[in-house]
Order: structure tokens, then sequence, then C-alpha cells
């Protein structure tokens, strides 16, 4: 019959084999998903929709974004913005430029949206993969 110090030793290599287990597996997601930000960044640039600095910013900061929110139970802590969202009140003259702007920025809007979903749901994939064993 083994001994209690056997018992710990193996719930203690068990739980280091699961830990490395798990950290390869998001590695490997997190690799996967920095492929996929770098290739819609890619094309962004191509299109003419950034420029190659903007683009590398924009892989940088989804990167962070995903390590950031792969951190378990951190997602329950986020704590709100330190002042109040800022309101622009707009005048019946300036409404006019506003609209028009909005008009002119809705087609790049619509593809910024599209881009934006498909990030989210990757990292809500990563999130997902991280949690299973």
């Amino acid at each position: 019959m083994p001994g209690f110090g056997d018992i710990v030793q193996k719930a203690f290599y068990l739980g280091v084999g699961l830990a490395s287990y798990a950290s390869e597996k998001a590695g490997g997601k997190l690799a996967e998903l920095r492929s996929q930000v770098q290739k819609l960044a890619d094309e962004m640039v191509a299109k003419g929709e950034m420029n190659t600095e903007e683009a590398r910013r924009f892989v940088e900061d989804m990167m962070k974004q995903a390590q950031h929110d792969s951190v378990p139970g951190e997602a329950y802590q986020k704590t709100p913005p330190s002042e109040p969202r800022r309101i622009d009140i707009l005048e019946d003259d300036e409404e006019a430029t506003g609209k028009e702007a909005k008009k002119e920025n809705k087609d790049h809007g619509d593809n910024v949206n599209q881009l934006r979903d498909q990030v989210r749901e990757l990292q809500e994939e990563l999130k997902r993969l991280q949690r299973e064993p």
C-alpha cells in the first residue's frame, strides 16, 4: 500500500502535468490567433484601410487583449473606468456634417465591425479551449 507521501507526490506530478498540457495547448491557440490576426492586418494593409505601423499596433493590441482575457478569474475583476464616458452634444449645424461623416464612415465601419466580430469569436474560442482539460 502506497504511503501518504507517494500519493502527495503523484498528485503534485499530476498537477504539474496538467498545467504543462494546458500551457502548451494555450500557447498553440495563441500562436494560431496571432497568425489569423496578422493575416487580417495584412489584408487591411493591402486594401489601404491601415498602414503598416497601424497594422503592427493592431496585432500587438489584439495579442495583449487575448493574453489579458485568458487569465482565469480576471474577467470578473475588471474595474469600471475612473471617470464617466464623455458625451458630445452637437448643435443643429453640426449635425449635418456629423451625419455626412457617419455616412462615409459607415462603409468602413461595417468592415471593421465584421473584423471585430471575428476577433471576438476567436477570443471566445480561445477561452473555451483553455477551460477544457
